[in-house]
């Protein structure tokens, strides 16, 4: 074994040293068996609940039936009973695990291109709380950022590497599925967003996507859809609030709240969910610098219209809704018009303070 050894030089060695002083930083060591625990458990998770959409694909129900004798949202138990049960959530668990994968490996691996000191991806299960089964993926920035045009590449890298194969699987997901039959039953309805519809007139399905039995690979899809426009929404730290910061870096602190703002009526009127996210968007509006230079031009900007495209694809105002409407504030309207005066007056006061920094 050999002698520790000191990493910084002591003060008379810098004086005796005509060299300038290098100070190298070590890089923090991985926790590599945390993140191999935790995408096992996500895999385990999501193959419960795709046992559980499998089982309702294969009999031809809405994939989040809720009647009397339904299975519940998490049927671990039921899925471990027969081996057989729980292998049936493989497509869906790999295809989930995968758009997401590629998501988190996009950011990763520009990430390592621009020498950032950045986390393995960590997958969240989260077997009761999500319908899905886990809460997604995410990686952690450990070091500065060297410029916006690095911000820009580790930015927008994620979301366009997960898209492409959530596209896939989409269509090939509904191809496999398949019209709901029987009698109707309360039952979680998905919002479908453009992008589906453009998917279903490829494959010149006919009648709303409503009335299929969605298969688990269309379904994991769905999510990856979902997660690419949530992190698409210019606010905050989200993907989208940093390529809104590596081309604007004025404008990012009007246009986060400009899009919590948008969030409140959603929340009020459609989905709750977006309550929740208008929260934690507006506790995180507030970006870290990052040094100018090299700025954000030519192809770099054309990759930010085709992020906006696949915001306005992908993005749905209705995620969820029971069979009798939108999930939403039974007070919506009268929270709203509260609410509304402080808005405006957010509004103005963010456009003075920009001006005024003008």
């Amino acid at each position: 074994m050999s002698e520790p050894t000191i990493p910084f030089p002591t003060p008379l060695e810098r004086a005796q040293s005509s060299e300038p002083a290098v100070w190298v930083v070590p890089r923090r060591r991985q926790r590599w068996p945390l993140y191999v625990l935790f995408f096992v458990l996500t895999m385990f998770s999501t193959m419960v609940v795709g046992a559980r959409l499998q089982f309702y694909f294969m009999n031809r129900r809405p994939i989040f039936w809720l009647s009397d004798d339904a299975l519940p949202i998490f049927p671990v138990q039921w899925a471990l009973r027969h081996p057989a049960n729980l292998l049936t959530g493989l497509p869906f668990s790999l295809t989930l695990m995968f758009i997401l994968f590629a998501h988190e490996m996009g950011h990763y691996l520009y990430a390592r291109y621009y020498r950032v000191n950045v986390t393995p991806p960590l997958f969240v299960p989260c077997p009761y709380l999500s319908l899905f089964g886990t809460l997604g993926a995410f990686i952690r920035i450990r070091s500065t950022i060297p410029s916006r045009a690095a911000l820009f590449d580790i930015g927008i890298a994620g979301p366009i590497a997960g898209f492409i194969p959530a596209c896939g699987a989409l269509i090939y997901g509904l191809w496999l599925s398949r019209p709901i039959v029987g009698e109707t039953a309360p039952a979680l309805q998905l919002g479908f967003p453009r992008i589906f519809t453009l998917g279903a007139h490829l494959l010149h399905l006919h009648g709303p996507l409503s009335a299929l039995s969605l298969h688990p690979i269309a379904a994991a899809a769905w999510v990856g859809m979902f997660a690419t426009s949530l992190n698409l929404l210019p606010a905050g730290q989200l993907d989208g609030g940093h390529v809104v910061f590596s081309i604007f870096p004025r404008w990012h602190r009007a246009l986060s709240l400009v899009a919590v703002i948008a969030l409140l009526p959603l929340g009020f009127y459609f989905w709750m969910g977006w309550l929740i996210w208008a929260l934690l968007l507006f506790l995180t509006m507030r970006h870290p610098r990052v040094p100018r230079h090299p700025e954000v031009r030519g192809k770099r900007r054309i990759l930010a219209i085709f992020a906006a495209l696949m915001l306005a694809l992908t993005f749905t105002p209705t995620p969820l809704q029971s069979s009798s409407g939108p999930l939403r504030s039974s007070s919506g309207r009268e929270v709203w018009r509260e609410l509304a005066p402080q808005v405006r007056d957010a509004l103005r006061g963010e456009s003075r303070r920009l001006l005024h920094r003008k």
